[in-house]
């Protein structure tokens, strides 16, 4: 498969790079900071999916319901993994439904970064805004939940937990060097 250049860095993607987590582990910071000094491409999913539904996800939870926000979350998780291969910071519970799983799967390399309940909650500044962030318990409660289906959809695994980014980078970058998925440039 030929890889396609879009940028002036001195590296390139075989394919798209999905960051699945909790919410607070990181997939928007790591995928940014890979982007910002790889000189590759990155997008949040769900500043996308805000950006072109017009509103933030809290208001689809209260007036639309979960369910009908997993059907925007797998609509344009299909249309940003069919775009030239990108860092994809994805939303918390994209891995609660399978066909999202069997996305990722199809077009990318899934990268699992772990954080604790405890973590995440001092890295996230307003919890009001995350619907399914209600407290600490209910957090605790559902990293436990999704653990199983993020372990299951990774390629790899990211300890996050008491850790810089530039290390989780570092770290990152090995794992999608070791396995072709970022290539050095000639």
């Amino acid at each position: 498969m030929a890889v396609k250049r879009h940028h002036a860095g001195g590296y390139d993607l075989s394919k798209q790079v999905y960051f699945v987590g909790f919410m607070g582990a990181g997939k928007t910071t790591v995928s940014g900071y890979l982007a910002t000094t790889l000189g590759l491409p990155s997008i949040d999913a769900d500043e996308y999916l805000e950006l072109l539904e017009d509103r933030v996800i809290a208001d689809i939870f209260a007036e639309d319901g979960e369910d009908y926000f997993r059907d925007l979350e797998t609509e344009y998780l299909e249309d940003l993994s069919q775009r030239s291969p990108r860092f994809i910071g994805t939303g918390g519970g994209v891995v609660k439904r399978a066909c999202n799983v069997d996305i990722m799967k199809k077009y990318g390399f899934i990268i699992y970064l772990g954080v604790t309940a405890d973590e995440a909650s001092s890295r996230i500044p307003n919890t009001d805004s995350r619907p399914l962030f209600k407290d600490i318990e209910t957090a605790r409660r559902t990293v436990l939940e999704r653990e199983p289906l993020y372990e299951a959809a990774a390629d790899a695994y990211v300890n996050t937990t008491g850790r810089t980014v530039q290390d989780i980078c570092a770290e990152v970058k090995q794992i999608l060097i070791d396995n072709g998925v970022l290539i050095e440039e000639c």
